[in-house]
């Protein structure tokens, strides 16, 4: 990866890569886990080593204000908040309402309490509205009031954000090395799209080949995989590498969406469940337990053998259970 790209520091790096030997016991298969929980930014996630070039990339361009969007509790809009107070930036957060979610305490506690307590200035939308145009419209309304806002896509997934997974990606080769482990597939929830994308470029980058498999939380096996396939081309061309070296490299799993983003299936409160009982690791209801899920089912169903090695990302969220404790009593 060129030097010379902007990027901060954020992540408490390298992040734990352990073997989940109860789980393993219980599934039949050799699981072991990737803890980007552990990242260490409010609470910590995937997003911060996204947010670590997109931050660089705001300061290089004079910002005094992050801009970004996403679910009332999204895990993102967090991250980016505490960014944001890290480096003294102002932030604005776009949440839009979503659809089918347990109600009893979204509007009030997890990702959002944090939020606030972030700092955070908080822009409410109803269901179905335009995200992006509302962004837009308030970029604009702070422009005209003086200030230099950067806007941040929904997860923080661009070519740009996605160079995060990248170094995530020499990270779990390094530790893999040291460990004596030869990994036969990774697993991780796949939404926007950018860890996905991210962790494809950093392998391709170091010539190695282990498949990604991304569980969707919110998209069909078709639609993510284009997703995916083309943020991953972006990628590789933003870092002078050859696009077409992504070709046969997306896999994805609509399998596990349920009825949609935000909203758990029996098999997402089951794999919270194991993880917490068995590993005492929290997962979260939007993300990590559907890639949970997904990835039990292929052990259950033999898809995963006992001989295989499978890396499981845990991309973090678990503030969000606080947000969903009526799916869990």
């Amino acid at each position: 990866m060129p030097s010379n790209i902007p990027r901060v520091t954020l992540t408490h790096a390298p992040t734990p890569l352990e073997p989940m030997n109860n789980l393993s016991e219980l599934l039949g298969t050799q699981l072991y886990i990737k803890r980007d929980d552990c990242t260490g930014l409010a609470m910590g996630g995937n997003k911060t080593r996204k947010l670590e070039y997109l931050v660089g990339a705001a300061l290089e361009a004079g910002a005094d204000t992050l801009v970004t969007v996403g679910g009332i509790q999204s895990n993102h809009a967090r991250q980016t908040a505490a960014a944001a107070a890290k480096f003294g930036l102002a932030c604005e957060l776009i949440l839009e309402d979503v659809p089918g979610t347990p109600k009893g305490d979204y509007y009030h506690n997890g990702n959002l309490l944090l939020d606030q307590l972030c700092g955070a200035v908080l822009h409410h939308i109803g269901e179905g509205a335009d995200l992006y145009e509302q962004a837009k419209v308030r970029v604009n309304e702070l422009s005209r009031e003086g200030k230099r806002p950067y806007l941040i896509p929904l997860g923080g997934s661009n070519e740009v954000g996605s160079l995060g997974y990248m170094r995530c990606a020499d990270e779990i080769i390094d530790q893999a090395s040291a460990m004596g482990i030869s990994f036969d597939q990774i697993v991780v929830a796949s939404g926007s799209g950018g860890t996905q994308a991210g962790l494809l470029a950093g392998l391709i980058a170091r010539d190695v080949d282990i498949p990604v498999l991304g569980v969707c939380v919110s998209r069909s096996t078709e639609a993510q995989h284009e997703l995916v396939d083309e943020l991953l081309q972006r990628t590789l061309r933003s870092v002078s590498m050859n696009a077409e070296e992504a070709a046969g490299k997306v896999f994805t799993d609509g399998g596990f969406v349920g009825e949609g983003y935000g909203i758990p299936t029996s098999g997402t409160i089951e794999a919270v469940r194991l993880a917490a009982q068995h590993e005492a690791i929290l997962l979260d209801p939007v993300y990590t337990g559907k890639g949970m899920a997904g990835l039990i089912e292929l052990c259950r169903t033999g898809v995963y053998t006992a001989e295989q090695k499978i890396l499981f990302i845990h991309t973090g969220g678990a503030p969000g259970l606080f947000a969903y404790t009526e799916s869990f009593l």
